[in-house]
């Protein structure tokens, strides 16, 4: 999925937005901007009622979305309009409860045909995955695993050797959106995570806020991945009356390229996503 990124030394920026937020209507137009301001490879949250692993800015989006009806099935029809107009890559993000009732094999080639690319599922363990790695193999979907802190060496091996397309490093012990913590430790965990992870690209992703975060984080992985972030810049502009659609949009556009490349007038680095 981001191996000619990685061939060409460049780090991949992966953005986070959930289906249907800030209303089912906006999504598409929403990932067409962060696509065209840069986006890498896009993430598309499915709602859930218990997003274990997300701070309260995604648990907002993802109430936020379920109030107006959004289901699974909206995401992958959202995912088929966005593939009409694009070959970036595109994860689902979700939890295994709604793809469990939906049926792993049916969901699993229903997103194969909008042109997903792969899934992450931050509630299924390696020690699961045989709920939905035979359908997803099937399917030619990518399923990616997450690593923290915490995680022993030897698991990290072992989650690099069953993932494909990515690895995924949590930057804290923690959930989306809680800030990245110590500069150091993180740096020195990931660090370390790149040292054992060889097989797959190593992606980081929670608390990155900001192009120096990327910069800093990207330095030891592959790119980085931003969620948390994007949905709080969206609440922010939904909040603005004033504002057409259309400026929105273009906000969207910039917020992804300053990501991406830093603001107009910001350093060029080498070791900028």
């Amino acid at each position: 999925m981001l191996s000619d990124l990685r061939t060409r030394g460049e780090k991949a920026l992966g953005l986070f937005l959930t289906n249907g937020f800030p209303e089912p209507e906006r999504t598409l137009s929403l990932l067409r901007a962060i696509d065209e301001g840069g986006a890498d490879f896009v993430e598309l949250g499915m709602p859930f009622s218990d997003p274990l692993a997300e701070g309260l800015p995604i648990q907002r989006s993802s109430e936020r979305a379920l109030r107006q009806g959004v289901t699974l099935a909206d995401a992958l029809r959202t995912a088929a309009a966005f593939r009409e107009t694009s070959d970036t890559p595109l994860i689902l993000m979700g939890y295994i409860n709604p793809i469990f009732h939906y049926g792993p094999e049916q969901f699993c080639r229903d997103a194969a045909r909008s042109g997903v690319d792969g899934l992450i599922l931050p509630d299924l363990p390696p020690e699961e995955r045989a709920i939905i790695e035979a359908p997803a193999c099937n399917a030619g979907l990518d399923l990616i695993f997450l690593i923290a802190p915490n995680t022993p060496d030897a698991r990290m091996a072992e989650i690099d050797r069953l993932a494909t397309g990515f690895v995924y490093a949590v930057s804290i012990t923690g959930l989306t959106g809680s800030g990245l913590g110590k500069a150091e430790a993180v740096e020195t965990y990931l660090a370390h995570a790149r040292q054992i992870v060889t097989r797959n690209p190593l992606l980081v992703g929670f608390g990155i806020r900001t192009h120096d975060d990327a910069v800093r984080l990207s330095a030891h992985t592959d790119g980085v991945i931003v969620g948390s972030a994007l949905i709080q810049y969206i609440e922010g502009l939904w909040d603005q009356s004033a504002l057409s659609l259309d400026e929105r949009f273009e906000q969207i556009r910039l917020f992804a390229s300053e990501l991406k490349h830093g603001s107009a007038c910001a350093t060029t680095s080498t070791n900028a996503p």
